[in-house]
């Protein structure tokens, strides 16, 4: 599948994406707190993120990077496992030179993820960036498969 950098015309389709993603995976998020980032991601996030989009017809998944760091990862829900995030990972750190992450602590399947792609953790923090009690770790790339 081709990646491409995504304009605000794909908005929509991030959104979907993001939903079905983080539905699916962030078992964690408290409903409230769901419904607020769906509210604020479109207006507050995604303009001032370099926004890059995988798939053609069909937007698959979904990369949002600022200042070298890895700001925003989702694949849909129904192409999880295909290769889509490796795919996008080794595109932000091979084209966007982009070196760091954070991820919720709380999201196992994702640390392991990261760490497999050869991010190694330099830190955490208690909360996310809102002060949401999401603990964040911080990664570092140090090395890729």
């Amino acid at each position: 599948m081709s990646i491409r950098k995504a304009t605000s015309n794909d908005y929509p389709d991030i959104m979907r994406v993001w939903e079905s993603s983080v539905l699916a995976t962030h078992h964690f998020l408290a409903q409230a707190d769901f419904e607020l980032f769906k509210s604020i991601i479109p207006t507050q996030v995604l303009p001032v993120l370099e926004l890059y989009v995988m798939g053609d017809r069909h937007i698959a998944g979904v990369l949002g990077v600022a200042d070298g760091n890895l700001e925003m990862l989702f694949i849909e829900e129904g192409s999880r496992g295909a290769g889509y995030g490796k795919q996008l990972v080794r595109f932000a750190i091979d084209e966007l030179n982009v070196l760091r992450v954070d991820v919720n602590e709380q999201n196992a399947q994702a640390v392991g993820f990261y760490k497999k792609m050869g991010f190694v953790q330099t830190g955490r923090s208690d909360v996310d960036g809102m002060g949401r009690p999401y603990p964040l770790l911080h990664l570092q790339y140090v090395a890729g498969d």
